[in-house]
């Protein structure tokens, strides 16, 4: 017998904005709605588009040791991270891989943590295994996690809580929403100004709501939710990251932080630290991640093969879309080191064809962050 899927506490209002509903890590969740995928992409880039993300999953760790705890288990700087911010990291294996991405916020009395939904049963388990007395892991089960992200999105959050128009990207803070204390980070995952804003389950539906009343906000799926993330150069865990994959072969070097890489205190100290500190002093990998703009108006999807002139293979697509925003294919994927300079032509292998490809520089779109 197939389990039965989890519903985020926004189902109902997926149901009534007649989404299409597709099975996604447990869950049961809106891939597209009315709109469809290219739409909801392109009005993410010119006004508010809104997610249900609320499958993530949400963690918070107390205790003093909190932050040295979570920082021998990444190659984040976790101990100095000022109150009232957030930071990406990387939860990596003994052989250098990585286990998960996920996002770390200082709140001052705990830390709050978001894993993918596909890796929170691991990332938990991972976490509880290792976790000292001093420390606190608390699993939040009963919140919802909605993104609003788009040029728009700021104002449109500003008319509910004006407050949340001082963060800056980045930032993560505890502000009220029509009288609901909810966590508000301003990032979010289209390369989009925006937040990302827990919300205590019995509130989600009505302060939802109050979002989609503005004319500029409109439901966006699952699908246009990647396409903009590829656009905007980010990695999808389990396709263009996972436990194969060290930070340097995936081009994440900017994601490990300057003191845990250089000689000092606090150096190393994280699972896998030997090979990826190796990696880094010698630049020694035979294959790196890289993005490719596609020459011909095919697009070219994940787990097509890539070849250099001769006919020789020299990688794989993992993620791959027709580029709404930008007018031609893009995707990103693994090559042999020599072949990734960029400017570089190689060919995509799709049905039989050989389609041309440019290693081209990532985003493929301009990040629109809100820096101040």
């Amino acid at each position: 017998m197939t389990q039965a899927l989890k519903k985020t506490p926004c189902y109902h209002l997926h149901l009534e904005a007649d989404a299409k509903m597709v099975p996604f890590a447990g869950y049961d969740m809106p891939v597209q709605y009315a709109l469809g995928v290219k739409k909801e992409h392109l009005h993410t880039r010119a006004a508010a588009g809104l997610f249900d993300v609320s499958h993530m999953g949400q963690l918070r760790l107390h205790g003093t040791g909190a932050a040295k705890f979570l920082e021998s288990l990444v190659p984040v700087d976790i101990i100095d991270l000022p109150q009232g911010k957030q930071r990406y990291a990387l939860f990596t294996n003994e052989q250098g891989g990585l286990q998960d991405d996920l996002m770390v916020s200082n709140l001052g009395d705990h830390l709050f943590v978001v894993v993918n939904a596909a890796c929170k049963t691991q990332d938990i388990a991972h976490l509880r295994a290792h976790l000292p007395e001093d420390v606190t892991l608390e699993v939040l089960e009963d919140r919802a996690l909605l993104a609003l992200q788009g040029p728009l999105a700021a104002s449109v959050m500003a008319r509910h809580v004006p407050e949340s128009s001082a963060m800056v990207f980045m930032d993560s803070q505890v502000l009220n929403f029509a009288g609901v204390k909810c966590i508000f980070g301003r990032a979010g995952y289209t390369g989009e100004d925006g937040f990302e804003i827990s919300i205590p389950a019995e509130h989600a539906e009505r302060l939802t709501r109050l979002l989609l009343a503005e004319a500029e906000v409109e439901w966006v799926g699952l699908g246009a939710r990647d396409s903009l993330r590829l656009e905007s150069g980010l990695c999808l865990y389990g396709h263009d990251i996972d436990t194969t994959t060290t930070p340097v072969e995936a081009s994440l070097l900017w994601a490990i932080s300057k003191n845990r890489r250089t000689d000092g205190l606090r150096a190393g100290g994280f699972p896998g630290a030997e090979l990826i500190l190796d990696q880094i002093a010698t630049k020694d990998v035979s294959r790196k991640r890289v993005g490719m703009k596609g020459l011909s108006r095919a697009p070219v999807r994940e787990g097509a093969e890539l070849f250099n002139a001769e006919g020789e293979k020299i990688g794989i697509v993992t993620s791959g879309t027709a580029g709404p925003s930008c007018g031609f294919p893009v995707a990103m994927g693994y090559v042999a080191t020599h072949y990734a300079r960029l400017d570089t032509e190689i060919f995509a292998e799709v049905r039989g064809k050989m389609l041309p490809m440019q290693i081209a520089k990532m985003p493929f779109v301009e990040q629109r962050y809100f820096r101040g």
